[in-house]
């Protein structure tokens, strides 16, 4: 199985952005937790991250028939992106929607998802725990 992980803008500022809601861990131990837990699952994954909009749509694009399923956590991009539903809609690839904090208990914007419609499942608030959930999720309902 192989999976592509996109991260949106500023988690590449993990364990600097907001550590009281993000946590003190970097993007690197997040990176370095999914491709270990890949590597023991027999999981192919790629972990991408990019603060521009259109380069996650490129990605996504550039998924159909290379990868099995899609972890997007799309950030601050979760709520204003209609490009990155449009994407994740046109290559038709399994995808589970995460994100590190509590969405739903914060701000009244962050419960808006434009991406969730399209996503076999949404984990939210359960920190780096959330991509290896996610992960799991896939491989466990592949082809469903």
């Amino acid at each position: 199985m192989k999976i592509l992980v996109i991260n949106g803008p500023n988690l590449n500022m993990l364990g600097i952005r907001e550590p009281e809601i993000y946590g003190k861990e970097t993007y690197q131990n997040l990176v370095d937790l999914i491709n270990g837990y890949a590597i023991k699952c027999g999981i192919e994954v790629e972990v991408f991250q990019s603060n521009h909009e259109g380069d996650i749509v490129d990605k996504i694009q550039k998924a159909y028939k290379v990868f099995d399923g899609i972890v997007i956590n799309p950030a601050a991009y979760t709520h204003t992106s209609v490009a990155i539903l449009d994407a994740l809609k046109a290559v038709g690839i399994q995808a589970v929607e995460v994100h590190i904090s509590d969405v739903d208990s914060r701000e009244e914007f962050r419960k808006i998802s434009y991406v969730r419609s399209v996503c076999a499942k949404c984990i939210s608030g359960k920190g780096f725990d959330g991509y290896i959930e996610a992960l799991d999720y896939l491989t466990n309902n592949f082809g469903e």
